[in-house]
């Protein structure tokens, strides 16, 4: 609950305030909007190369490749497929290359050969950018001899074994290993092969490590021994590891980066950074450093649906804004079991990297082992990237034209108790806004500035827990120049570092007083849609025939502070689902509102749900959810639609302009395996009619379906123009020349 008492004690309690004082200027940067935090220090500039490279490769090399790969296939593979940018296994936990840098170990395989350096000088005779990779989680009994302090240990003082190769030694991420060794090991690699980029897998550490080095820089920065237990940040210790942690691995990127820079100014390193919602590391601090970033999310697996590639590269971008965020892809499956030797099946991987790119991302496949064992991978990437190359033109964005934004905030979820479950509320959004075909964009809550918000008209705050004052100011700014403002459940009722407020820090918004949060899941509760109080209703279109529909299952009571109008939601609560006898309503009909509209005098709108309609959605996918998510989105956005596509079945849509024409990515996610895969194969749905809204000036010249080939016609009346699309396969592309 917002007020537990437990977490009021806590607040009181903490020692974060003399941390974060203690740590640097970081540690207090995730808990507070950008407009609190402390100026950046100063940022490098981007390499020249960094907007270059639209379709990239990789391959990881293992121990065994200096005698098996075939290096000219690879050449003539990337040559076909027109893979401009690559990356390539250099060193770290392996040298693919005859270093000199002691306790570097080359691959027992390499003799005299240097596969690196060769693969270097074949991809730039192909003019691609090069990207080294290294690895620095593992190392041998050697270095565990010589420098034991380099190795990572566990809680009760043992250095730790690699857990998959039991020949190898854990090292740790925060300390002179990765410090010192691997900042010599990428001096060495930028000297001889001064190639574009350096890309760092796993360098982040592998768990807590409690090595002499950990202990005492801790102890430095925070005056406090490093935490034991379980990671709860409601604990103070806790909490001011998980700041320092950050802050290290920023301090080291920044070291890396700069070593590098020194031997190529042209270059930078591309740490493989784990952001996104729920991330450890913080995503604005990120799109501050990277000049471009790789979303790695390979494949899926269990229940993760297929729109997760996309959005993936949405959460990127949020933190990114216009620089290039890339969507890598395994060949082969990764969890759960990570099966790296496998092929995933043609329909899965294509589909997976085409709703990556729908959503903004270059795409970037990874090969392990240069050597091949299946090649059955090969021709769909062929064909994909060879569509992809011939569409290049269309496929440079220049902005996303989507007007419907949805903050995603690591704060929240860093902070909130458990049953928050703001994860769940933001994939129920996303899963709602798909079905709807609703182009969107992901907003991070701590990029709420006026320029970050500029081009949308709604933004959607799926039970946002954590919310600053800072960036309640941003919202309410951002209603004040007339845009309109969707929250749900708990949304502000702690500030930026966690600690519960008494009332909503949006209240005056939405126009509401907190009173308690209702313990739960509450089971077999019901919302009335109420036509007679509120007959035509906007919120209960395509809901006409419907009495009434299934309630969350944990909800927030409050009291309005405003006269509202009848509202078109309202609560039956809960009654006994056992014995079948005792099944029927106590209360059918109440005055508990479940909605709250405001219309505010500058044009924006304010909803606000104060239940888990969301997360429910996400859990339960009721159809009426959906439908009353769309339709409130609907009417707190209060414009004609940027694009309307009517037609069967489920796609992903979204809308891009470039430099000369604008386009709209239609993919087909009507498929049985859509939310477990792997889907075997594509199910064509027909014809689409779409209504596509250009921004202001842009007149239509032509049209084209960039996958099918072929000029449909169209119609163009002031800004709008119309057209058919006959059927989708999988994906189809409609590019308008402007």
């Amino acid at each position: 609950p917002a007020l537990d008492p437990t977490r009021r004690q806590f607040l009181k309690s903490t020692v974060l305030a003399g941390a974060a004082v203690s740590i640097g200027d970081f540690a207090l940067r995730p808990l507070f909007a950008a407009a609190d935090a402390p100026p950046s220090l100063s940022l490098p500039r981007a390499p020249s190369w960094v907007d270059k490279p639209m379709r990239w490769a990789q391959l990881a090399f293992v121990d065994d490749d200096p005698v098996k790969i075939d290096a000219s296939f690879w050449f003539d593979y990337f040559k076909r497929i027109h893979a401009d940018g690559v990356c390539l296994s250099a060193g770290g936990c392996t040298a693919f290359y005859p270093t000199d840098v002691p306790f570097h170990h080359r691959s027992p395989f390499l003799g005299q050969r240097d596969l690196f350096g060769e693969f270097v000088a074949g991809c730039r005779q192909l003019g691609m950018v090069v990207v080294a990779r290294t690895d620095p989680h593992a190392t041998y009994d050697d270095v565990q001899a010589a420098h034991p302090d380099w190795i990572a240990v566990t809680a009760d003082g043992q250095p730790r074994r690699h857990w998959a190769s039991p020949d190898m030694w854990v090292t740790c991420g925060l300390g002179p290993y990765n410090f010192d060794f691997m900042t010599e090991v990428k001096r060495e690699i930028m000297s001889r092969y001064h190639v574009d980029a350096i890309f760092i897998n796993r360098w982040e550490g592998s768990g807590m490590c409690y090595c002499e080095h950990c202990r005492a820089n801790f102890k430095a920065a925070t005056g406090h021994d490093l935490p034991r237990g379980h990671a709860s940040l409601e604990e103070p210790v806790h909490r001011a590891y998980f700041f320092w942690r950050q802050q290290r691995l920023f301090e080291l990127w920044r070291r890396w980066d700069a070593a590098v820079r020194a031997i190529n100014p042209d270059s930078c390193v591309v740490p493989n950074a784990a952001g996104g919602p729920t991330g450890s590391l913080d995503m604005a601090h990120i799109g501050e450093l990277a000049p471009t970033i790789a979303a790695d999310r390979q494949a899926r697996h269990g229940s993760t649906p297929l729109w997760f590639a996309g959005r993936s590269a949405k959460e990127y971008r949020a933190a990114m804004g216009h620089k290039p965020v890339i969507g890598l892809s395994g060949v082969g499956l990764e969890e759960p079991y990570r099966w790296k030797d496998s092929v995933q099946a043609p329909a899965e991987l294509r589909l997976w990297m085409i709703d990556s790119l729908a959503n903004g991302a270059r795409p970037w496949f990874v090969k392990f082992a240069g050597h091949l064992e299946d090649p059955r991978w090969l021709e769909p990437i062929a064909g994909f990237y060879g569509w992809c190359h011939g569409a290049e033109r269309h496929l440079r964005n220049t902005r996303s034209l989507a007007r419907v934004g949805i903050v995603y905030s690591q704060q929240s979820l860093w902070f909130a108790n458990s049953h928050d479950r703001v994860e769940d509320a933001g994939l129920g959004w996303y899963q709602a806004l798909v079905e709807a075909r609703i182009p969107f964009e992901l907003v991070h809550d701590r990029l709420l500035d006026a320029k970050n918000l500029a081009a949308f008209k709604t933004l959607i705050l799926p039970n946002l827990v954590a919310l600053s004052d800072a960036q309640c100011d941003q919202l309410r700014a951002f209603v004040a120049r007339g845009g309109s403002l969707i929250a749900t459940s708990a949304t502000s009722l702690a500030d930026g570092s966690g600690a519960p407020r008494r009332n909503f820090g949006l209240a005056d918004l939405l126009g509401v007083r907190f009173t308690r949060t209702l313990a739960g899941p509450i089971q077999n509760a019901y919302i009335r849609l109420e036509h007679d109080r509120a007959p035509n209703h906007p919120l209960l279109r395509g809901l006409e025939n419907a009495p009434r529909t299934i309630a969350g299952t944990w909800r927030v009571e409050v009291e309005s502070v405003e006269h509202f109008a009848p509202p078109p939601l309202t609560l039956i609560p809960s009654y006994p689902d056992l014995p079948m006898e005792k099944v029927y309503a106590r209360q059918p009909k109440t005055d508990i509102a479940q909605v709250f509209l405001r219309e505010l005098p500058g044009g924006g709108r304010v909803a606000y749900l104060p239940w888990d309609i969301d997360r429910t959605f996400w859990e339960a996918l009721d159809p009426d959810h959906g439908r009353l998510l769309r339709n409130t989105v609907d009417w707190a956005t209060n414009e004609p639609p940027p694009i309307s596509v009517a037609g069967p079945g489920m796609l992903d849509v979204t809308f891009w302009q470039q430099k000369n024409s604008v386009t709209v990515h239609l993919v087909n996610l009507t498929n049985p395996m859509l939310m477990h895969g792997p889907i075997r194969d594509y199910f064509p749905v027909g014809e689409q009619k779409l209504q596509i809204r250009l921004p202001a000036g842009l007149h239509a010249k032509s049209a084209r379906l960039l996958v099918t080939n072929i000029s449909p016609a169209f119609h163009q009346s002031g800004d709008l123009v119309e057209l058919t699309v006959p059927s989708i396969t999988a994906h189809e592309v409609v590019a308008i020349d402007t």
